[in-house]
Formats: C-alpha cells, structure tokens, sequence
C-alpha cells in the first residue's frame, strides 16, 4: 500500500473519532509533500471545518466529564444541564400510564422535549407516535461524548429541531477491553441503583470492531417513604392525602346525609353493623404509591469499520435495548354514582345493609389490587453507510450514503383496574341457591327457573381488613378474578432513513477557500398505539382511549455554505458567514423551506463573536394526526348562532346555516334556558388530520474569550431568542364554533356538520389539538472554564449559568387575550446553574460540583403559606392574585477517585451530600406529589470501579 493511501485511511479514522455528525470520512489532503488532517465535522454544521468553535453555542459534555459525575445514566446527566427544562415526564410521576412511562426525554429551554431533537452520532434517534425521544434507550458505556446545540437548526436537521439539537457521539476504533460497575442507594436504604457494563475492541489495518453491554437496574422509592410526599400538603393539618373513599367501604341511600363505615371487626351485614364514617375510616393513598418507579435495562452496541478500498469505507452500527419499567399507584377509588360506573347495590344483594330496604349508593377503594403498569420496550437500531474522499484537481470532497433502520416496540400490562360490568353484576341481586351456593341473580318464582348470571361471583364491598368474611371480599381470588381483567397495550414505531451528502471546498477565495455541503434525505415514520379492548370499550375504571396508527414520509434537501469574508487583518483576524437552506416536502401538510445564518467574527486572537439566526419548524406527529379518538358529551357547549342566547345569532352565516329562530338543544333534546348547555349528542375528541407545522424563529448573540495573558481561562456568554408561532394546542368545541361564526376562519367550519333532521343543531364535530397562538422565551447562557497548574496538582473549575429573562404564551390567536407568563412559575426557574471544582494529583481526584435552581412562584393554597397575599402584575390585569415564593435550593456533590496500580479506576462519592431537600411546591410541577418532579429526593451515595484490561 502506499504512501498516500496509508495518511488517508489514517484521516478517515481520525475524522471517524472526533466526528460529531457522522457525515463522512475524512480528507487526507497531500500538497507540497504535507497532509492536512485538520478538518473535522463538528454538530450544527455539515461542512468539515478547522475551528471546533462556530458561530453556533455548543456545550460538549467529555468522556472524561461523565466520569467526574455520579450520574449512571445519559438522561440524568443531560437533565443536569443548565440549559435543560422541566423533565417531561418525571419518574415521579407514577399517575403517568401513556406508552412513554418509564422512558426519559430531555427538555431544553422548557419548550416540550417535542421541540428539541435528539441525534446519535449525527442521526435521528427514533420517536414514539406522539414524538418523544427516549434517550433511556442509550447506554452510558457508549458514549464518547455528548455535543448540546442551543441554538434552532432545522435547516441541518430537519423537523423538531426549534430548541436545540443533542448530539449523542459514540466510541470508535476501541482497541483493548474495558468493564465498569456502579453501585448505589439514597442514605434511606432505598432507591437503590446498578449498572454493570463492559467493552471490547479490536482493530486492524483495515478496520475495526467496537463491542459495548450494560446492564442497568434502579430499584423503587415509595412515597410513603419521603416527608414531602406522604402527604398532598406537606406541613397543613393532616396533610391533605387522606381520602374518603378508603379501603374499608361505605353507603348512603340516596345523595344525602352521612355515609356510612362498617365496625372494626364486625360482620359488614346489617344496618347495625356499620357507623357514621369518621376521620379514622379514610385512607392516605400515597401509602401505596412510588414517588421513583422501578426499572430495569439491558444495551448492547456494536461498530463496525471496514475500508473497502483506500477510498472508500463501510462503516455501520447496530444496537438493542430492552427496558422494562413498573408503577404502582393505590387501589382505585371506586364509586357507584361515578360516570362509567353507575352500580348502586341492589336492594336484593345478599350483602345490601339496608336488609333489602332500598338500594343504596357505596364507595370503595380497591386497596388490596393496588394498579400497576408495567411497560416493556425493545429497541432496535441500524445504521450502515459508505463514506469516503476523492480529488478533483486541487479540491478535496467528503460524501457518504447510507440508510438508517430504528424500530421500537411497547407492550403494557395494566392491573388493579375494575371491570365495571363485572361490578354491576357483583353489587346487584343475588341469592343462595338450592344448592347452598351464593349466586348472582334472582330466585325462579312460581316455578319458574333462577335467573342467574354465569362466572358472576357476588361482591361485599363493605368486608376486608379483619371485617367481614373473607369469601365473597376482594381478598377472596374468585371475586378479584371476576372484577379484574388484565388489559394489554401494544405499539411500534419505525423509522426508515435514507441519506445522501457530500461535502468539500469549492473555490479560494482571498480570506480561505469557500466551503460547501449538499445533500437529500428520505424519512418515513410508521406507528401504532392500540390500547386494550377493554379499554377502548370504555368498560374499565382504566382511562378509556382509541387505537393510533398512521404514518408519514418526507423528502428533504439541504445546502449549506461557509463564506470566509476577511482573515489576518486588523480587528478581523476572521470574519466568516454561514448560510443553510433546508426544503422538506411531507406527505401530510406539504412543504416548507427554512433557513439559516451565522456570523463568526474574531477582531483578535482572545475573542469570538458570534451570532446567529435560524428558522425552525415541527411537523405534526403521529398521534397529533392520526391519534385515537373518544366520543364526550361536551359540558358547556355554547352555539354562537342560537337565536336567544347566541352572540352572533341572526348573522348572515348563521342564517345561511340554520335559518331563522334557530335554538340549541340540550340533553333531552329541549332547547336550552342559559347560552351553555351539554351538548344532546356526543362530539369526537382526538387527532386533527389539519394540523400544519409550528414554526419558529431563533437569534443567538454571544462571544468567547480566552485572554492569552490568563492562560486557562476561557469566558463565553450567549443571549438567546426562541419564539415559536401556530404552536399545537388542544382544541375544543366552543373554539371552533366561536371561529367559524365570530372571528370568520372559514376553515374552521368544515370541523363540524349540522343535522338537519334535529333542528340543523351541530351533530357532528371533531376536535383535539390545532395550531394557535405563540410561546417565547429568552434569555443569558453564561460559561467560565479556567484550569491551572500547580505544584500540588492540576485544579479546574467550571461553571454554566442559564439566565431566563422571558417565558410567554398565547393559545389562542385572539389579539385581546392576555398572554401567560411563567418565568420564574412553578418549574420554570428563572436561574439555573452549575458549577463544578476539581483537582488532581499523581493518582488521585476529587470533583466538587453544585447544581443550583432559583426560586419561583406558585399560587396560595393556603394563608399560613403566602408570602405575597397581594401580588399582582400586568398580566394579572389589575386583579390580585396571591402567590407564595418558594426558595431556591443548592445541591452539593462530591466524588473522590483513585488511579489503583492494576490499571483501574475506583471512585466514592455522594449526590446531595448535605442531604438538602428541596421547598414543598404544592402545585405539583413535573411530579404527582409536593415537590418538584427534577429536584434530589435524598443522599445518594455511590461507588464506581473501572477496568481497562
């Protein structure tokens, strides 16, 4: 092999380490007996460049990095970031059942992880129908290192690209084997976590094999567990989590008077068998309720390089995940007068304690099924792309092309949830037969045969805990194999991607050679969501819902330039321009072209100015389109052209659609004696097939500087403006109808049809989400890094500070409605920073770090918690509106390692050392419970050893 052919394969595979979004290999550029290996791909741009620093902010989270920390996961790494939001869906939520439960998904600017994307090696990771990325799905062993773009890049990436991007950068060219094991609990003794992995390599003159495995688990915490989540209101009288409908039963005959409990220990038949309910008769449901759910997961990861020719190399990766996730919330609250459920117990039951008097209205949790959701996810993803350099006299050009493959399947299994015709049938008649057997139904008279329901086991609601007998309860297994059914749900999601780039250098010009990027891809997205039947029915306590199932397909292309304008000139030592253009074709909505450009301006050596401007947009998803849908009868329903009531009634479009005297009808098909009413017949909610994209508008302007006479020392500071417009919001009937008469959108009207065999009354209307209104945000994204030399060792310091000066939205598109404000509300803080401290000698370390969150604002609940019982502000307009502070909190970590002789590593740290628990938050933000759903919930002290063999 010669001598060139050697430098390029050796560029391809250093291009191949260091690239961050997998566009290429490589180029070997030989000139004048010298080669040029300098130009590598960095994430934001797709044009090789010799400066990692652009005009776009880009924090980059090193190996290294992960490794100072005593998070075991990339989704608690991220999610520790300054510049992350709220997580989505917190593992404190465990109310959270929907096909995302269990799955971590990162937020960047508190937009919605739907508009931030997420990449692995420079492509998409795959979503779920509604268009989450779970980034639980990546093992920590993978990671080389992890590039956050803060700054909109639609026109690199495509679709969900508004917030930022997140590059997830794999290792490569491994050569060696390495094994890590981590193990640790919350100073409780719960919560427990571990994470055992290990990575082999092996690599040739040719190419080169990288192998990784892990196996993760944590263990749950219970709420019952923690003083902020035992009870609803932390601090207030009893705490607010204790519920009438308990787990011993009570009744009533009718709407009135007081329920009533049976005797401790009694028989539960009879009327003197039972006593006005009392405060001694409730139940705290949190006693049965995870405040951090359970989950299990196993990874595996391989990569493969292999150069087909001096030219041109095959490169590909496969991985597999399996995730398995549980949550276990208390016994459902049943209640008889409950839509859905309507089971008085019969006069006739054997167990009615009226003695057959009258029917009577009961109440009962199932506390002895507490429900539980258990979700289980297969990932599977595939890569494989050629990639390789060529020469055209003097330039140099970089393509690849390839496909990706990404395949995720959901099966979830609920529990604990009532079959309600199974509970119709237990509460209502029943008898002993002549057999002695108690059965449902009623006794033949005359003659006559019984009437009995087969497989029906009688039910007393009022027994359980030492009263009552245990046959005929809910611990007898025959009444809870009757009154429960198992419900599955099923899902999948494909992703099929097919890619083509190629990159280079076009013309010299006087400040440095034009450069250039082109390239088309093709994306299909298919999925499904199918709930059980039961479910889908509406026969079950469990949240009834509809099959999702649709797809989508995109053809993209894209053009970006790198324009040197001046270079080694006084206060322009470089002065560059930035151009991407993306066009994106859907099969669904259309198309739309966004754009991009950035300003790279360096006066002098020390400083960087940059700024950029994006466009960005977010196509509807799956379920946004084609979501499962349920019929409601709509509460409140207000017809705009009713000729009594109606704001508009007697307009020429209501006349044209309903003629003359027109009235709205209300259940009973009676006209209506207010202007809102529910609606007679029921209206479809779910997906909206109309939905066009969000777009948005992103401005970044910052600098960096490094003095060269503070060696180390390096300061960058970013403003930051994101505004998305036509954001998708939920929808409702009255909306619609208050647009097509009253604000004349003329689209809206083929949202709905009029009956004209009912008096031309809406009968039919389809309503869930549509595009209305705005959110934006702004703020400051400040960055210190220093690192110095001593004589008793290597100290550095880090620290990065998110700054929110602006957080608004608007949901609908009405020019007088006041838009909301929430910067510095309930989670979303207005500070956010961390700062990280350390120190090396000879074979030891130590990381000191502090993750620090302002405090923020809530509404009262109560007087003794309410700080500001006047607070007003202009979005108030004038009204009080009483708010409490709550304080902002400081967690310390610490982590101390040791370089062992034997080549491994062994580390001991703890997360909030000082055990700092943070403000009780009543309203619940991120969480099911009194605290915010990101915020420590107690010491978590660790252990880490690595390997390298």
């Amino acid at each position: 092999m010669n001598r060139n052919s050697n430098k390029l394969r050796d560029a391809v595979v250093i291009a191949l380490i260091t690239s961050a979004a997998g566009t290429g290999a490589a180029v070997a550029q030989e000139t004048s007996g010298t080669t040029n290996l300098d130009r590598i791909s960095v994430t934001g741009s797709r044009i090789r460049q010799v400066d990692v620093e652009t005009a776009q902010p880009v924090l980059t989270i090193s190996r290294q990095d992960i490794q100072n920390q005593g998070f075991s996961s990339v989704a608690d790494i991220l999610q520790n970031i300054s510049a992350a939001g709220s997580p989505s869906f917190s593992r404190a939520s465990p109310l959270t059942s929907n096909q995302e439960a269990g799955g971590s998904y990162i937020d960047l600017r508190n937009l919605g992880p739907q508009r931030t994307l997420v990449l692995v090696n420079g492509k998409r990771l795959g979503i779920s129908p509604d268009g989450f990325q779970d980034v639980s799905t990546i093992p920590t062993v993978i990671v080389e290192r992890i590039d956050v773009l803060k700054d909109g890049a639609s026109s690199i990436y495509g679709s969900d690209a508004m917030a930022g991007v997140i590059n997830i950068i794999t290792r490569k060219n491994f050569d060696g084997a390495e094994a890590n094991f981590y193990t640790g609990q919350y100073s409780q003794g719960d919560g427990q976590k571990e994470t055992a992995d290990f990575m082999i390599g092996f690599s040739g003159d040719r190419g080169s094999v990288t192998v990784g495995a892990e196996y993760h688990k944590e263990e749950e915490v219970w709420a019952k567990d923690r003083p902020f989540s035992i009870d609803t209101y932390p601090g207030i009288g009893d705490g607010g989590a204790y519920s009438v409908v308990g787990q011993w039963g009570n009744w009533r005959t009718g709407t009135t008077g007081p329920w009533q409990a049976p005797n401790r220990g009694g028989t539960a038949l009879g009327p003197g068998q039972f006593h006005n309910q009392t405060a001694d008769d409730r139940s705290r449901s949190t006693e049965q309720m995870h405040l951090l759910t359970p989950l299990e997961r196993r990874s595996l990861y391989v990569n493969t390089n292999y150069d087909i020719t001096d030219n041109v190399r095959f490169t590909s990766d496969l991985s597999y995940t399996r995730r398995e996730a549980n949550r276990q919330i208390a016994g459902y609250p049943l209640q008889s007068q409950a839509t859905g459920v309507e089971a008085p117990m019969s006069a006739d039951s054997v167990f009615n304690p009226t003695g057959g008097v009258s029917d009577v209205n009961w109440r009962r949790r199932g506390w002895e099924v507490p429900r539980t959701t258990d979700t289980d996810l297969t990932t599977w993803r595939f890569t494989a792309s050629l990639e390789g350099a060529f020469e055209i006299g003097d330039r140099y050009f970089n393509w690849d092309a390839g496909y990706l493959y990404n395949e995720n399947n959901v099966n979830i299994t609920n529990n604990g949830n009532f079959y309600t015709p199974a509970v119709r049938d237990a509460v209502g008649p029943s008898f002993v037969n002549g057999q002695g057997q108690l059965v449902c139904g009623t006794p033949g008279v005359g003659g006559q045969p019984d009437s009995v329901i087969d497989g029906c086991v009688p039910w007393n609601p009022f027994a359980g805990f030492g009263t009552g007998a245990v046959a005929n309860s809910l611990d007898d297994p025959n009444v809870r194999n009757y009154l429960y059914r198992e419900e599955h749900a099923t899902g999948k999601t494909t992703t099929n991607n097919y890619f083509a780039n190629l990159s280079g250098t076009i013309v010299p010009l006087p400040a440095g050679d034009l450069g250039f990027a082109l390239g088309y891809e093709y994306r299909k997205e298919d999925g499904n969501f199918r709930p059980d039947a039961i479910a889908q029915s509406g026969d079950s306590t469990n949240l009834a819902s509809g099959p999702t199932e649709g797809s989508y397909a995109v053809d993209e292309f894209f053009l970006e330039l790198n324009i040197p304008i001046l270079a080694d000139l006084p206060f322009a030592k470089e002065l560059t321009l930035d151009v991407a253009t993306r066009y994106s074709d859907f099969n669904t909505f259309g198309d739309t072209t966004n754009n991009k450009f950035g300003l790279k301006w360096r006066p002098i050596d020390d400083l960087l100015v940059r700024a950029t401007y994006a466009e960005g947009f977010r196509a509807p998803t799956i379920g946004d389109l084609y979501g499962g849908a349920s019929q409601t009868f709509v509460t409140g329903f207000v017809d705009p052209c009713d000729s009594v009531y109606g704001s508009v009634g007697g307009s020429p479009q209501c006349l044209a659609a309903v003629g003359p005297g027109y009235r709205q009808l209300q259940q009973g098909f009676i006209p209506t004696v207010g202007s809102a009413a529910q609606s007679p017949v029921p209206f479809v909610s779910g997906s909206n097939p109309l939905l066009t994209p969000e777009k948005s508008e992103s401005k970044t302007v910052g600098f960096v500087y490094s003095p060269s006479y503070v060696s180390g020392l390096t300061v960058g500071v970013d403003w930051w403006s994101i505004r998305i417009d036509d954001t998708i919001v939920s929808d409702s009937a009255n909306t619609i109808l208050r647009d097509c008469y009253v604000n004349q959108v003329l689209s809206r009207c083929d949202l709905f049809q009029r009956d004209p065999a009912l008096g031309n009354i809406v009968g039919t209307l389809t309503y869930g989400n549509r595009n209305a209104g705005y959110t934006e945000t702004e703020g400051f994204d400040i960055d210190i890094g220093y690192t110095m030399e001593t004589n008793f060792g290597r100290l550095t310091a880090k620290s990065a500070t998110t700054y929110v000066g602006k957080y608004e939205s608007k949901t609908t598109n009405e020019a007088t409605t006041v838009p909301n404000q929430a910067n510095g509300y309930g989670s979303n803080f207005r500070v956010r920073s961390n700062f990280n401290l350390g120190w090396s000698l000879n074979d030891w370390s130590v990381n000191y770090g502090l993750r620090y969150y302002s405090g923020t604002k809530e509404p009262c609940y109560f007087d003794e918690r309410c700080s500001l019982p006047n607070f007003s502000a202009p979005e108030t307009q004038g009204n009080i509106d009483p708010q409490n502070e709550t304080g902002a909190v400081t967690f310390h970590d610490l982590q101390v390692t040791y370089a062992a002789p034997w080549n491994a590593n062994i580390s001991v740290g703890a997360n909030n050392v000082f055990n700092k628990v943070g403000p009780a938050m009543f309203a619940q933000p991120n969480a099911n419970f009194s605290y915010y759903g990101g915020f420590d919930i107690g010491r978590f002290v660790y252990l880490k050893y690595n390997q390298k063999f």
